[in-house]
């Protein structure tokens, strides 16, 4: 069973339910129950044309799903509504979904939310990490999202802030989370990047280019993460990089700065710098500041924390830190690697195994607990 096939097709076939008239609610369960009878049917009888396929399935299971409500009220015959059989037409609806998620009678945060959960198939849980939520807060409020929209219709589109919102949350899953879908993520972009000039699309475009170009070097052979000052510069993708540094270039001429283009630009420093000591931090703390005044981020906060330390030495990144709730995921780990930076072994084991339990998936686990490891066996020599 071709999983990546099935998930690459769900956002079309909900596409197509949605402009046949179903709302968005009744659609998203025909399509999930589409999804469940795929994968039980085709090991044994793929289909020759598995878009098709999954197209008549879930109207006919929103067509039995109407029927069943409707037998309550009335009895009516809706054979005739079927689609005929055949291939679905090659129409990408991936994008026009996005916006239509992001539906005015929603606020932002919850259009969000709803998007990254129907349309960009994060689970309950990725979305509440990415939020820094619980999981039963996102659930109430994806819940609440369903209801507000359930039996309206999806025509007028939402805004493009809550749209690149979705597609950075997106991109950051699937370039570190559980699911791939940072190239997903990228190719949605290029598109909206084509049809709309923003400066704030072209510095998430930038963004997403300049940090999938170091994605070959960000992993071990045997899966292990790799931190940016050790990677393989060499492994690079040097194309992407001179792309995105020429789309923000474009972009921060044209003197609207976004939060999506600051964050290219830090990017680009790290980029450009040819060894992890000749990185310009001086610089990247100016655009961490720019970052904050605009977003007042704690997450922001805490990676400025770690630029303030690599500029003007550990102590004073620490001093910095320390205006923060360590509560902020991720906080233990930056606060483990400035107390080694600064000599203080005995904390930066403790707070390095504290960051492993924290950590939100195996694989930054595991390297937060090797880090953890090595700082033992330096204090044990």
């Amino acid at each position: 069973m071709d999983e990546a096939l099935l998930r690459s097709l769900t956002p079309t076939v909900l596409g197509v339910l949605v402009r046949r008239g179903a709302d968005f609610v009744a659609a998203e369960d025909a399509v999930q129950d589409a999804l469940v009878e795929a994968i039980r049917v085709w090991p044994a009888d793929p289909p020759r044309d598995p878009k098709g396929w999954l197209v008549t399935v879930a109207w006919r299971k929103f067509l039995d799903a109407t029927r069943a409500d409707a037998a309550r009220r009335r009895r009516e015959n809706l054979v005739d509504e079927e689609p005929p059989p055949g291939p679905a037409p090659a129409v990408d609806d991936t994008l026009q979904l996005y916006f239509l998620c992001a539906h005015p009678s929603l606020t932002p945060s919850s259009a969000v939310a709803l998007t990254l959960r129907a349309v960009g198939g994060l689970t309950t849980r990725q979305i509440a990490q990415a939020y820094l939520v619980p999981e039963a807060t996102m659930a109430q409020r994806i819940s609440r999202a369903k209801r507000t929209v359930a039996g309206v219709r999806f025509a007028q589109p939402g805004d493009v802030a809550t749209v690149l919102r979705v597609l950075y949350l997106v991109f950051n899953e699937g370039y570190s989370g559980d699911v791939d879908l940072a190239a997903e993520a990228v190719r949605l972009t290029r598109q909206l990047a084509a049809a709309i000039d923003h400066p704030e699309v072209a510095g998430l475009l930038a963004l997403m280019l300049l940090h999938h170009a170091r994605r070959a070097a960000r992993t071990a052979p045997d899966g292990r993460l790799v931190p940016l000052a050790e990677q393989d510069r060499s492994r690079w993708d040097t194309t992407l990089i001179a792309e995105g540094i020429e789309i923000l270039q474009a972009a921060l001429a044209r003197d609207r700065l976004g939060e999506f283009q600051a964050q290219a630009a830090i990017a680009a420093l790290h980029a450009d710098a040819p060894t992890a000591d000749e990185t310009d931090w001086v610089q990247i703390v100016e655009w961490y500041d720019e970052l904050t005044r605009l977003t007042d981020s704690p997450v922001v906060r805490l990676n400025r924390a770690v630029a303030v330390g690599e500029a003007d030495g550990p102590r004073a990144g620490l001093a910095a830190l320390a205006e923060l709730d360590d509560s902020l995921p991720r906080y233990a780990a930056v606060a483990a690697y400035l107390h080694e930076r600064d000599g203080d072994l005995s904390t930066a084991a403790r707070l390095y195994a504290e960051a492993a339990h924290k950590a939100p998936n195996l694989a930054e686990r595991d390297h937060l607990t090797r880090q953890a490891a090595r700082i033992n066996a330096r204090r044990a020599r």
